[in-house]
């Protein structure tokens, strides 16, 4: 069954209610050529930093900005009666007079987005205040090690190249390794700690989260996402005692920024809007007060929940705790209309924290399937092997000769750097502002850039057919490997793959002069193959598309300089350059790390 594309989208929609000059794409979705156009991908190296030769233009644009200011100024003080007005236009949201100077707490640090997060800061606003971390460590040795080794990566080397000798001293100097955990009261942390970041923290932004969707109890072949207790002590409880202490002490605080996922909703169909979930709202209400009479559902109560979690926690304690946790949650998170324990856990986490908020500024970041750098601070960077990528090596090894999927679904890709700086406009923008209230940012791109499942492996097709795997042609195969082949269902996919996994190394599961090895290799493959389709299943035939008109608008009201600075321009990704030129060479450089590559292809 192939999904139905929406013909039309919002930013389109303003576009054309503006008089601009509306370009359309082959998928029939507009695009401001004016906007776009200042955003022309240039040729890049793979690592080359492209902090390094616009740094003089940002201290021109900050010393522009400050002219402005003063100017402003002396305007209000000579000329009382005389109003003037600057656009945003040329001022734009003023990002870099807001980094300067601040002090930031900032929790997940050393995972993937926030990692990148704050090498973006760094690098952006050296004369940033300090960056308090929380990490999760015994005592604070170990957590400024952690720090150290975390600093290491190949993600600062723009930095490393800055400062030369003299930077781990400026690393040590703006980052503090904060020992605490979101799991506890208070976060754990030190008293003093506590108070010297009550008295000085402008933002705080929760990047912690349980993301661990493979997970799994072989024995008993539960795919759930997480325990029921873990997924509710991180993502959901987490997120409440983090604003519990902003509540109780950052009385500066400018604002709060959470970072969610766009999957928070769950089974909608349709143009997802960019609204914030209420205390006690769910998926599976929505689909039955749609349905004319009524139909009954389940009321969500978060308290509830946790009671749940934590009683059968204790019921189930011994051999079969962890599986019947897993299952408990992927129970729990379908009855209330989520897919699985990680979308629910995350939904009820942004409940809480909006019911909490009180007079605190409240955004709430939810990006889609984050992939590697596009291309700031150089193209290509990704920690982990993420949602897509273990479907795209598994084809390019020629394990996943095909999957359970519709090719005509849209699966809504977005470069982590384009989501940093999302984060970093959003934070700036209502940090200025200081309102109360809640904003909601979808940062995607299948509303105005939409990728399709059999474009993204016809891509990796290309890719892996010029570039192959070396260990497939070790493994009995010598032709490369063949276009994906897709089935609609689940016994359909199961039927086949264990025959094609097989002929893929010129193998016969049953033949006398099999070897054992290969016979077993072939297994452990097929279950792999089907993990990976009882996993994603809901995504591969997903029929929603994120709206992002607010993270458009944010854009809109960026100057010049801030948009080639923090680009945010997903409409102007051409998606074959970017899968087969950068995503794809970025991981076999950092999560495969040039495993099984002949020598002259490794990069």
């Amino acid at each position: 069954m192939k999904s139905c594309f929406l013909k039309t989208s919002v930013i389109e929609l303003k576009a054309v209610q503006k008089s601009s000059h509306v370009h359309r794409n082959e998928h029939g979705y507009g695009t401001n050529i004016s906007s776009t156009s200042l955003w022309k991908r240039k040729n890049t190296g793979f690592v080359r930093c492209q902090s390094l030769e616009n740094d003089r233009a940002l201290m021109q644009q900050w010393k522009k900005t400050q002219e402005v200011r003063a100017l402003k100024e002396m305007a209000v003080s000579t000329t009382p009666t005389t109003t003037i007005t600057y656009t945003s236009i040329s001022n734009g949201i003023g990002i870099l007079e807001f980094l300067s100077g601040k002090t930031y707490f900032i929790t997940g640090a050393t995972g993937f987005l926030a990692k990148v997060l704050v090498e973006k800061i760094l690098r952006t606003a050296p004369d940033v205040g300090k960056i308090f971390v929380l990490i999760k460590a015994n005592n604070q040795e170990a957590a400024v090690n952690r720090l150290k080794t975390e600093s290491d990566s190949d993600l600062f080397q723009c930095l490393k190249q800055r400062h030369g000798k003299y930077y781990q001293d400026f690393m040590l100097r703006k980052l503090v390794p904060v020992v605490g955990s979101l799991c506890e009261s208070d976060l754990a942390m030190d008293a003093n700690l506590i108070s010297e970041i009550a008295e000085h923290v402008d933002v705080i932004i929760n990047s912690a989260a349980n993301t661990n969707f493979m997970e799994r109890y072989k024995e008993c072949g539960i795919h759930s996402s997480i325990r029921f207790d873990v997924s509710l002590n991180t993502n959901t409880l987490g997120a409440r005692r983090l604003m519990d202490f902003a509540n109780k002490y950052c009385k500066n605080l400018r604002v709060f920024l959470h970072v969610s996922t766009a999957y928070v909703s769950g089974e909608r169909e349709g143009m997802i809007m960019e609204k914030p979930f209420n205390m006690g709202e769910s998926i599976a209400k929505e689909k039955a007060t749609s349905e004319f009479p009524p139909l009954s559902y389940p009321v969500l109560n978060i308290d509830s929940e946790t009671e749940i979690a934590l009683d059968s926690k204790t019921a189930f304690e011994g051999n079969l705790e962890d599986h019947k946790m897993k299952e408990l949650a992927l129970e729990r998170a379908r009855i209330h209309g989520w897919h699985n324990t990680y979308e629910f856990s995350k939904a009820m986490g942004e409940m809480v924290i909006n019911s909490m908020r009180g007079d605190i500024p409240l955004v709430i970041i939810r990006p889609t399937v984050i992939t590697s750098t596009f291309e700031d601070p150089f193209p290509g960077w990704i920690q982990g092997n993420r949602m897509a990528d273990p479907m795209i090596l598994s084809y390019g090894k020629g394990n996943l000769p095909s999957f359970l999927l519709n090719p005509e679904a849209v699966i809504d890709v977005i470069p982590i750097d384009m989501v940093v700086n999302a984060i970093i406009a959003a934070m700036a923008k209502h940090g200025i502002a200081r309102k109360t209230g809640i904003k909601v940012y979808h940062v995607a791109s299948s509303a105005v850039n939409p990728l399709l499942f059999g474009d993204l492996f016809k891509y990796s097709h290309k890719y892996f057919n010029s570039s192959p795997i070396i260990s497939m042609r070790t493994e009995g195969n010598t032709e490369g490997i063949k276009e994906m082949e897709f089935f609609s269902s689940m016994d359909d996919f199961s039927s086949n793959i264990q025959t094609q996994v097989a002929e893929q190394r010129r193998l016969t599961i049953s033949g006398s002069n099999t070897s054992q090895r290969l016979q077993r290799r072939c297994k452990v493959i097929v279950e792999h193959a089907m993990d990976l389709a009882r996993v994603y299943q809901p995504y591969m035939f997903f029929k929603g598309r994120f709206d992002n008109s607010n993270t458009h608008n944010l854009m809109e009201g960026m100057s010049e300089e801030e948009m080639k600075r923090f680009r945010l321009d997903v409409e102007s990704v051409d998606w074959e350059d970017y899968i087969t030129n950068t995503h794809i060479p970025g991981l076999k450089k950092h999560v495969i790390k040039g495993r099984g590559m002949p020598k002259q292809v490794q990069i």
